[in-house]
């Protein structure tokens, strides 16, 4: 299931990105890049007693200044508050309450989201000064050190028990599936198709606090939930900050979602933008249909869905697991097959494959395409196994990670992908050394 996301927030110079960085740079946390994003990155992903969640950086918040560029950060700021399930607050104990630090508050409790306060720079044991952020009015103030690593435990404890733990014998698994892509590419257009369809029981909940629009629905037996998103627009025709904020919106549906749905408008083929909203779609790790609309408008040809099939596989080498149907949400024509196609890639992203049949099928590898030398060493595969699914993640013990080149990485991957049905969902492979450093 998706993570649950904590936004960071503060006036600037509070210490917010000292504490990021000391996140992003624990074995706990794995920090990722935002795809087509000209930030810098802002997402890390985090793991705490058994919790997994995604923090989000912003910059100080100037909410009295005029400033273009504070208005830009007071935006990113407010949107991350926006899809965050929890806010950590973040303030400077050195310098004490300030009157930009009452006007935040304010503007959090308008959230009516858990908030823990992080007092921030408390170095020595002496915290008789978090005393005066009570009248903050935003709970217990939690005194730490990020500088120094003070307090950090007792502040993620406090964050993850606003968390819900997952009972999976308890609760049924409800499927998130995303709609994405640019605009007029007919994503509300498939949106209505998809739940006004005769196998489908409709629920309608409108204007979440995460700016989607949340469906419940039922298919086929099976509880999901259809996140409708905004669509992408490209850099030249909007302000960078709107698109800036499009970018985000859909990155926070993408993961959120358990499947994706990426909407193409055929007319178009496949433009700069709708590559990249793919690139997004499968650095995040998910099961994906890239759904080719407005197929009714296309003129056709014995051979046309084959042209189209070729030049999808060209312009999305890095995808060459993705399941692609060919509709018309207008019309509804073979809308019927869209989400057939999404369920059975989750199934695929889901599959676990026994470690003796794993090992075998590496090991006729192997024995085809012997590992290459490299400065007179050969790499030695020694054992495989799959500890997680969604997306499939194989872990590959090595004599030597260094010496697996790229291209052996990739000629196993293909391999499984021979013996086993992957398609539409990307899998992972970690190599690991004798010592078990991750390469």
């Amino acid at each position: 299931m998706a993570k649950p996301i904590v936004a960071i927030v503060g006036r600037p110079n509070v210490g917010k990105s000292t504490f990021f960085n000391k996140m992003a740079g624990r074995r706990v946390s794995i920090v990722n890049d935002m795809p087509g994003v000209t930030r810098d990155r802002i997402y890390v992903d985090v793991e705490w007693c058994g919790y997994n969640f995604t923090m989000v950086d912003t910059g100080g918040i100037e909410l009295k200044s005029e400033d273009q560029m504070w208005r830009h950060i007071r935006r990113q700021a407010e949107l991350a508050v926006d899809i965050a399930d929890v806010i950590l607050f973040f303030v400077d104990g050195k310098s004490g309450i300030m009157a930009d630090d009452y006007d935040v508050a304010h503007m959090l409790r308008c959230t009516n989201k858990p908030v823990v306060l992080a007092v921030n720079k408390v170095d020595g044991k002496d915290d008789s000064v978090i005393h005066d952020f009570w009248a903050l009015n935003l709970g217990e103030p939690m005194p730490i050190s990020a500088e120094q690593s003070l307090g950090l435990g007792d502040l993620l404890d406090a964050v993850c028990s606003n968390f819900e733990r997952n009972d999976a014998d308890a609760e049924e698994e409800t499927l998130k599936i995303a709609i994405v892509g640019k605009p007029n590419s007919g994503k509300s257009s498939l949106t209505n198709r998809l739940l006004g369809y005769e196998r489908v029981i409709v629920s309608n909940i409108a204007g979440t606090t995460r700016d989607a629009i949340d469906t419940p629905f039922e298919y086929e037996g099976r509880k999901c939930v259809l996140i409708d998103t905004a669509g992408i627009r490209k850099k030249s025709k909007v302000e960078e900050d709107v698109e800036y904020y499009s970018v985000i919106r859909s990155i926070s549906a993408i993961r959120r979602a358990d499947i994706v749905l990426v909407v193409v408008d055929s007319m178009e083929m496949l433009s700069e933008q709708d590559i990249r909203i793919c690139g997004l779609v499968h650095d995040a790790g998910k099961p994906s249909v890239l759904v080719m609309n407005k197929w009714d408008l296309i003129e056709k040809d014995t051979y046309t869905v084959n042209r189209f099939s070729e030049k999808l596989k060209t312009d999305l080498k890095f995808m060459t697991y993705l399941k692609t149907v060919f509709i018309s949400a207008l019309t509804g024509k073979r809308v019927n097959t869209v989400l057939d196609t999404a369920m059975q890639a989750y199934e695929n992203a889901s599959r676990r494959i026994p470690t003796g049949v794993l090992n075998d099928v590496i090991g006729d590898a192997i024995a085809v395409n012997e590992p290459p030398t490299h400065n007179g060493r050969r790499l030695k595969i020694f054992y495989s196994s799959q500890p997680s699914t969604n997306p499939p993640t194989f872990v590959i013990f090595v004599n030597d990670g260094k010496l697996m080149h790229f291209s052996y990485r990739r000629y196993i991957e293909n391999s499984l992908r021979k013996a086993f049905d992957f398609s539409g969902t990307p899998i992972k492979i970690v190599v690991r050394s004798k010592d078990e450093d991750k390469q």
